[in-house]
């Protein structure tokens, strides 16, 4: 078993961090988790009326595959919550642990190298264009039967970037020494390629 080595992937939503970042772990053969899932599970509690932070206190690591937590709802709920400092600080430790555990990690979400794991080995920083961010959104939104437009998704994509962006707490921004991809204008395939390339130059032989 190798030694910990925890790669963290920072972006914007719908920037393709996820895909790149479960492409990642793939190739390596290391652990992965999505992050935005944790603020997603205390974001829905949040919709059933559960208080933000008892929802925090009380995650558990099979809340992660809870069905419906890809909706637009739970989004803006996640986005919401995710500026409360008492939720954040209750989520700090499961992520940590997690990205040091042995045989590697890969940890994706909005604050992995700045704030998380500021040492981690490997940092990236993902991102695209609002629109084209927007209409990756939506094309998912519609093949999973949800009515909604291409405007009203670009708006929710630009909310979520301004309260991301300029929170006070733990704002969305590359982390010093992070490797920045744009993917506006790049296929599935390079964009992985590039992030692997980018990783490779960080990691030791075995």
């Amino acid at each position: 078993m190798t030694a910990p080595f925890t790669i963290a992937v920072d972006g914007p939503a719908a920037s393709g961090k996820g895909t790149i970042s479960k492409a990642v772990a793939a190739h390596f053969g290391f652990a992965h988790l999505d992050t935005g899932l944790l603020y997603r599970v205390v974001g829905a509690k949040t919709l059933i009326g559960i208080e933000p932070i008892a929802a925090a206190l009380a995650l558990q690591a099979d809340d992660l595959s809870a069905e419906n937590l890809r909706t637009p709802e739970v989004a803006q709920a996640a986005s919401k919550v995710a500026v409360i400092a008492e939720v954040r600080a209750a989520l700090v430790d499961f992520q940590r642990a997690f990205a040091r555990r042995a045989g590697g990690a890969v940890l994706d979400g909005r604050d992995i190298g700045t704030v998380i794991c500021p040492q981690a080995e490997a940092k990236l920083f993902v991102t695209a264009s609002a629109e084209n961010r927007a209409h990756r959104r939506w094309l998912e939104l519609v093949e999973t039967g949800h009515d909604v437009t291409l405007q009203e998704v670009l708006v929710d994509v630009k909310a979520r970037d301004e309260r991301d962006m300029n929170r006070a707490l733990a704002p969305l921004k590359p982390a010093e020494g992070a490797v920045q991809i744009d993917t506006s204008e790049m296929s599935i395939a390079d964009a992985i390629s590039a992030a692997i390339v980018a990783v490779s130059a960080r990691r030791l032989p075995l």
